[in-house]
Order: C-alpha cells, then structure tokens, then sequence
C-alpha cells in the first residue's frame, strides 16, 4: 500500500499543541498529526504523560500505551507550574491554530491557560476540553476514568453473556471513542473557522461520549422501559450470528438475509431440509425457533474443519471468518500486505513496532511522518520553528 505524500495531507500547516494525557486527548491529537498538522506534544518535564509509565516499556520514556497514542507528534517539556513554563505556552499558543487539552475542569485556567484567556492571545484558536463530566454540570470537577465512565454509562451492563454480571471491554473504548469524537469536532471547528476567521471552543465528556455508544442498544432499553437481554457472541434479533465451534477452532458466521441461509444451508453445510424448514424460512422464524435451529447448526459446524467452512462460505457469498489470537491478527497476511503494522527506527531499541494511521486518501494510506517521541526531544526544532 503506498503513502501519501506530507505536502498533499489535508491538514499540512495547522499547528497543534497538545496539553493532554493517557488516551482521549492524545488521541484526537494523534489523528490531526495522521491527517499532517504540526503536533507538538507538552510534557511534564520529569514524568512526561502518565502513559509512558503504562504497558510494556520500549527504549527508556516509550511504552507500548504511549506508541499507539502518540504517533506523528514531537514532544517538548514545560513545567506549567511555573510563570516562566506557562509564559511559554502562551507564546507557542500564539502560533498555534488548535489546543487539545485534558486538565480537570479549572485546571488550565489556574495556570492561565483557560479557553477565555487563550482567546484574548489568539482570536483564531481552536481550543478542545476533554473532561470526564460535563464541564457545566455539578461533576465537572471529577476526574474522568474510561473504567467508571463503562459502568455509569451502561455498557458493562450490556455486555457478556445472560446471568453474567458487568463486564468491560477489553480495551478503553469510552476513551478511544472519546478521542475519535473530539477530533471530529476540531476538524469542523477548523472548516468553520476558514468561513468565519473566529475560533471555538469545542467541550467534550467522556460520559457523553460513553452514553452515545451505546447505540441502537441505548435505544431498545429507552423503548423497553428496562435492560434489553445480553446474548454474549450472538444477536438478539438475527439467527444465525454468532461465534461457533468447528472441528478445530472458532469461526464466526454473521447470516444477514434469507438468501444467505438458504445458501449456508444447501451449499456450505449440505442440510437443505434446515431450509426447507418453514420454522426457518424467515430471521423471523428463526428467531422464535433458535432454539430448535441451533443445535443442528452447531453439530453441522462442529463436524467440518475451521479453513473449509470459510472457504465454501466465502465462495458463496455468506459473511464469515476466522477468530484469531490477537497477535495472529497483527501479523496476518491481511495486516502485513496492508501496511497496517510498521517498524520504526528507535534511538535506545533499534526499532519499535507502530500502527500506521488508518485513513486511505486517493488510494494511499496516510505515512507515518514521525515515530512516537521520546520525552522533550524535540525542545530545540519546535522553539526554532515555532518562535524563531
């Protein structure tokens, strides 16, 4: 897969100053710098953010939870607890088209570096607050964590299997989805600001955020009036869909339309009597009578191999696929022709492995302009270039 080039990237010449910490907002700053803007990341100028002490350690300030956050930006170091580091800021804020920052609420208008008193510097700032609670709300001043935002939220709720009690995902998608949020408002706060010359100031709530994603499940239970059923691997309204065991390990099959069970059925599983069945003629049907449909279907799966199922299923248009290990999936075939995992030169540890960005533009994938900094390297070229 090839790579843009920096000078075609849509957000080349925007400047950014990322104050912010762990996930949300680095996020939303990492996908400015995929998309080509100039991020400088702020760091405390001993403990840099919170993240280059999480996860597996890479070199001596990286880690694996500050690499997949923080690519395509450069790093300096301020310590915003003095006059002479929040002098600093105010001078690079100057420059700077967008701030992303996730101080508790008040803590960036203690050090002066509040939305009201930044745009008094620059009229055309940008300026994004990530907060775990509404910043105008009784909580705003509650730290905001992506664990206790998926229980208040009720997405521990939703997931799992029935009787199960609450369970988290396996990653922070509060603060993932958080993250890709607050980036989309920046990017239509920047378009409004070519049309207006004014910047905004754009809030955002991981609680917000954690309740939209919910989804049509938010939905149901609105409708319900109560907690719609947990059904784990399956769906509550689609059958058959679902993870199943075949002879040597788990495929999922996702049967979308009657057609497809027909052909599930007749082609990949040779029972066109299921089919034929007029209990199973129809999702709905098979959704009142999953019960009777399901053991067939999984003593049918059960007796094939995982590599033959999808490829009769494939060849016959059914949705379906292997489940793999996670590290299966980084170094599948799929990933590596793709370029979706890269290796980068690293100072203290040679190379280091680094996600690209995800976004393709033209038929060409975003580059990787810079690797994950390490802490301050970039002091000198960012004060040069941004204040000469």
């Amino acid at each position: 897969m090839t790579q843009a080039s920096p000078s075609t990237l849509p957000l080349a010449g925007i400047r950014v100053l990322d104050f912010s910490r762990v996930l949300a907002g680095p996020l939303c700053a990492q996908v400015l710098g995929d998309f080509g803007a100039d991020v400088v990341k702020i760091e405390h100028p001993k403990r840099g953010d919170d993240t280059r002490d999480w996860g597996l350690r890479v070199g001596k300030t990286e880690t694996t939870y500050f690499n997949s956050m923080n690519r395509n930006k450069r790093s300096i170091t301020l310590d915003l607890s003095t006059p002479e580091g929040q002098d600093m800021a105010r001078q690079l804020v100057a420059k700077a088209d967008v701030v992303v920052q996730n101080f508790k609420t008040g803590g960036m208008e203690k050090m002066g570096l509040g939305y009201e008193q930044l745009r008094e510097l620059n009229p055309r700032l940008i300026y994004c607050s990530v907060t775990g609670y509404n910043r105008g709300g009784p909580e705003a001043k509650r730290p905001g964590y992506d664990l206790v935002i998926q229980g208040q939220a009720g997405i521990m709720a939703m997931n799992g299997e029935e009787g199960q009690g609450p369970l988290k995902f396996g990653i922070a998608a509060v603060d993932l989805m958080t993250g890709m949020y607050s980036a989309q408002a920046v990017l239509a706060a920047l378009y409004q600001r070519e049309k207006t010359g004014v910047g905004r100031h754009v809030e955002m709530a991981l609680f917000d955020c954690g309740l939209m994603i919910t989804a049509y499940s938010g939905l149901e239970a609105l409708l319900q009036g109560g907690d719609p059923p947990k059904y784990g691997n399956a769906h509550p309204s689609i059958v058959p869909y679902g993870v199943f065991d075949a002879a040597d390990g788990p495929v999922i099959i996702s049967v979308g339309t009657n057609a497809q069970f027909e052909k599930l059925c007749t082609e990949a599983l040779e029972r066109p009597d299921l089919a034929a069945d007029e209990r199973f003629k129809t999702n709905l049907g098979r959704g009142q009578n999953r019960a009777a449909l399901l053991p067939e279907l999984y003593k049918e799966i059960g007796s094939r191999k995982r590599d033959q199922l999808v490829a009769t299923m494939s060849k016959a248009g059914i949705p379906c696929g292997e489940v793999l290990g996670l590290h299966e999936a980084l170094t599948s075939t799929r990933a590596t022709e793709d370029g979706l995992v890269t290796q980068q030169p690293h100072p203290d540890a040679g190379t280091t492995h680094v996600m690209a960005p995800p976004y393709r533009m033209d038929g060409q994938r975003l580059p990787i302009r810079l690797a994950p900094p390490q802490l301050g390297a970039d002091r000198d070229a960012v004060l040069k270039e941004w204040l000469g």
